[in-house]
């Protein structure tokens, strides 16, 4: 198959009627125009012009690959038309799966000031699915949203991953709980390891986070209780706490409003509960450029950090 610009070239040749007008209408010399022509014929194998001092004319083979030149290349332009829709339309819509916490506490801060933020025009319309932190890889990974936020003590298998907050982990009981009143003798990791929890189910990023802080401070075949309660949600795991089942150990995203009233953070020594919160993605070293690269860049420039307890 010729190449475009030489059925490009062709066609003007065949409107203006000379070398040199073809040359003027398309911005490049005669000798350019010539040249193409001569390589188009060699490459088609057939004689497309009549040459003459008083001009030049299509032959009859050349009146024929003009037509077919010109239908391929009104096809060209309604493709390069419709890549630019596309383009344009990926830059406008924006799939995102985020953790719990983050989708709860996070992500409407960063929509909100994005949207603020987004120049040249509306900003983009984002639809977000909030879950656990399985669920947000395995539809990274399956295409399903083009960026993930997670709350993993590791990066998922399959993807690329960027750190963009930090955040910790607080032990919170009810006032009525007895660590409730241990001011001056925070809880030991063993303490913590064996006692039943209230919890969040598993694959979410929070238990996977202390399960794995756990397991590193006392050893990786650290054996725990199972939980009074695994529920899905983290506000069912706080409204859980506060009616008596048991202590959690939740984001203080997530508990820092009900900290000093209906919940007690109790301080824990011997395991870090820090974490980090990654975005995560298919492809390259950043998401491809559009929507969830912008987001990201957002995200990643606002600088949210957790306070450390």
């Amino acid at each position: 198959m010729p190449d475009l610009a030489s059925l490009e070239t062709l066609v003007a040749v065949a409107r203006s009627g000379s070398l040199n007008a073809a040359a003027t209408e398309l911005g490049i010399s005669q000798q350019a125009v010539s040249t193409r022509m001569r390589a188009l014929e060699t490459r088609l194998g057939v004689s497309l012009l009549n040459r003459s001092p008083t001009g030049t004319t299509l032959t009859e083979a050349g009146t024929i690959v003009t037509e077919w030149a010109a239908r391929l290349l009104a096809l060209a332009g309604e493709f390069d038309t419709g890549l630019a829709a596309l383009r344009h339309e990926r830059r406008r819509e924006l799939r995102i799966a985020a953790s719990l916490t983050i989708a709860e506490h996070l992500l409407p801060r960063w929509l909100v000031s994005f949207a603020a933020d987004t120049t040249g025009g509306e900003p983009p319309k984002v639809s977000f699915t909030a879950t656990n932190t399985e669920r947000a890889c395995d539809m990274v990974r399956a295409g399903d949203v083009e960026l993930g936020f997670v709350e993993g003590p590791a990066v998922a298998a399959g993807v690329r991953s960027r750190v963009v907050a930090q955040d910790c982990l607080t032990l919170v009981v009810p006032p009525t709980h007895p660590w409730a009143r241990r001011r001056r003798r925070p809880v030991t990791a063993v303490e913590l390891a064996v006692t039943p929890l209230v919890t969040r189910e598993l694959g979410s990023g929070t238990r996977l986070v202390l399960d794995h802080a756990l397991a590193h401070a006392l050893g990786e075949h650290t054996v725990r209780p199972q939980p009074v309660l695994e529920l899905s949600t983290t506000a069912a795991v706080r409204s859980a706490v506060i009616a008596g089942a048991g202590p959690a150990v939740l984001s203080d995203l997530s508990v820092r409003d009900d900290v000093g009233s209906r919940l007690v953070a109790v301080d824990v020594v011997g395991v870090d509960l820090r974490r980090s919160l990654r975005a995560v993605w298919l492809g390259g070293n950043r998401p491809e450029a559009g929507a969830a690269r912008d987001f990201l860049t957002h995200v990643a420039n606002s600088g949210v950090r957790a306070r450390h307890r």
